[in-house]
């Protein structure tokens, strides 16, 4: 109990700073503080939009990029990542704000942020790798088109329709827009979004959003737009601290939303943290420690009434782009935006939800890497096609289960792959140095067959079926040594297929059965059955030697056609046709 408790404190130990976390933001401050302050800048706009698009308020969104951006800046396992609210985690919560109301989507952000320390315990970080880059494509470019979407109303300048599909949602403003147009809004959205991306053309070091938010917020100020619906009071100061929003009579119902919102958490937080290594050279993440960190500040936020949070690639891009070099620049970045919660919530609260659209439009305009989607829809046509499936189930479902339905395709097509891979083919019976007759009398009655290549469900089948077919002969031999993985389906097609031999009056051998396959055969009973004179053969040649002292035994052959068997055995196991080598 001791030693198990030892363990779990020197794991959860490992998840905590360290003290070269503290050297290295003493390294270089000056650049650090410049970093978190251009961050700063861009992710406000952002923070108040995606804030907006959630259902909990502008406000929301700054409580998240102060509470979550610290913690996770602090806790995390990237010098580098930037956190907060981001428009993949608001696919996720409109729905649940639909259901459950802002007091479900606190719940299930703390939830999350639970399960992610747990995963983090668990160290599940590495199995990031494991996830496609096409499925990484289509929900990269399904989010796009989503948040995209979910800007329509508050750019055409219309309340927003009840319904949390976004396609309908969009499809009823557009209708609101019909009947009474706003064209001030919607001019100040296309404004804001075109400056946005032609200023990143021209400047891309220039935080165009917070210029052209400045800049309509002004005009509209000035002109007295009244069609220009502004964001709102906003607090002056995060809320203190609370437990109030628990809803502890639905913990049940919402357990599903919780892992939904865990698992994009985990996702999108490691995907952001391996761009900055990829920005970067001789730097890693610790995933785990991601996790953790991720997971205190999910956690953490709800509690002073932030949404659930992750870590945001472009808000990360922009602090490696701007020299950023240990974890200051994201802690200078959060507290900013705390001085901007406590000093200008009034100027804030002036900014027309028409500009904070266009951020937003822009925003996902700019998250679609058009080289990339070329990149996986001219490698293969499964990849293309786990792409296109991917995007349109992140559109017309959910994120969680565009990523599901993505893997499963992509696990299903490298199955198929794999299990084409598999070969059954029959070998000729080396000659070695018996006679012609007597070559030909052996090659009557025994035939080799060699197995490349694994031999699992998706390819056993296969076997069965071409094995089963065999011709008359008296002994089939098959060569093992190459069997890369056998699973306890393949095992069990090996048994039916020397089973259903065996009832033809056919004696099956095996040769070089490795000894990882041994358990497998075993277990289902089928190791028994290719030995049936109880002895193992670790190559061909002296399988062979068995199948002829059988056919001798049984009167096939004349019993003087061994004669020559000391001989040829050597021979024959220094041929390359018959010589047992390991599966490649």
């Amino acid at each position: 109990m001791t030693s198990l408790i030892s363990r779990a404190g020197a794991r959860f130990g490992a998840l905590l700073p360290a003290r070269a976390d503290l050297t290295d933001m003493r390294r270089d401050p000056r650049r650090d503080l410049l970093a978190g302050l251009t961050v700063a800048i861009v992710a406000l706009p952002l923070a108040l939009g995606f804030g907006v698009s959630s259902g909990l308020g502008a406000e929301a969104g700054l409580a998240t990029a102060v509470v979550a951006g610290a913690l996770a800046a602090l806790f995390g396992g990237s010098n580098l990542q930037v956190s907060g609210p981001t428009g993949a985690m608001t696919v996720v919560l409109v729905p649940i704000v639909g259901a459950y109301g802002p007091a479900g989507v606190l719940t299930v952000g703390l939830m999350a942020g639970v399960m992610l320390v747990v995963l983090a315990a668990l160290r599940a970080g590495k199995y990031m790798q494991y996830v496609p880059a096409p499925v990484v494509e289509g929900f990269t470019l399904g989010i796009a088109c989503v948040i995209g979407l979910q800007q329509i109303p508050s750019a055409l300048g219309v309340p927003k329709p009840e319904g949390d599909r976004v396609l309908v949602v969009t499809w009823r403003a557009v209708e609101e827009f019909a009947r009474h147009p706003n064209w001030t809004a919607v001019g100040l959205a296309a404004a804001v979004a075109a400056v946005m991306l032609v200023g990143a053309r021209l400047r891309p070091t220039v935080p165009f959003s917070i210029v052209a938010v400045i800049a309509a917020t002004v005009v509209a100020q000035l002109a007295g737009l009244d069609a220009a619906e502004p964001i709102g009071d906003l607090p002056s100061g995060l809320p203190a601290p609370s437990l109030g929003f628990l809803e502890l009579d639905s913990l049940g119902t919402l357990l599903a939303p919780a892992v939904a919102v865990a698992a994009l958490a985990a996702l999108e937080s490691l995907l952001s943290a391996s761009v900055a290594d990829g920005m970067t050279v001789g730097r890693r993440h610790d995933p785990d420690r991601e996790l953790f960190g991720q997971g205190l500040a999910n956690i953490a936020a709800p509690m002073f009434g932030g949404v659930p949070a992750t870590g945001a690639i472009a808000r990360t891009a922009v602090n490696v782009r701007t020299g950023a070099g240990s974890r200051l620049a994201a802690l200078v970045h959060a507290a900013i935006l705390a001085v901007i919660v406590f000093a200008a919530a009034p100027l804030v609260s002036k900014i027309p939800l028409a500009a904070l659209a266009g951020v937003l439009l822009a925003t996902a305009v700019r998250m679609v890497e058009v080289g990339s989607l070329r990149a996986m829809a001219g490698a293969t046509r499964a990849d293309a096609l786990i792409l296109v499936l991917t995007a349109i189930a992140t559109l017309a479902l959910d994120l969680v289960y565009a990523v599901i339905i993505g893997l499963a395709v992509a696990g299903v097509l490298a199955l198929r792959a794999v299990a084409g891979q598999a070969r059954f083919d029959q070998v000729p019976l080396d000659r070695g140095d018996h006679s012609v007759e007597e070559h030909a009398l052996l090659a009557e009655h025994i035939v080799a067959y060699r197995i490349d290549g694994p031999l699992f469900f998706a390819a056993a089948h296969r076997f069965l079926l071409e094995l089963t077919e065999v011709a008359d002969v008296r002994v089939v031999i098959l060569r093992m040594s190459r069997v890369s993985t056998m699973d306890a389906t393949g095992a069990l097609v090996v048994k039916d297929a020397v089973e259903k031999l065996t009832r033809r009056g056919i004696l099956v051998l095996a040769s070089g059965i490795r000894p990882g396959q041994h358990q497998v055969l075993d277990s289902v009973g089928a190791l028994d059955l290719l030995r049936p004179d109880g002895r193992d053969y670790a190559t061909t040649p002296e399988a062979i030697r068995g199948a002829r002292d059988h056919l001798e035994r049984a009167g096939v052959l004349p019993p003087g056609a061994a004669r020559q068997e000391q001989q040829a055995v050597p021979n024959s196991a220094d041929s390359p046709e018959f010589r047992e080598e390991p599966a490649p």
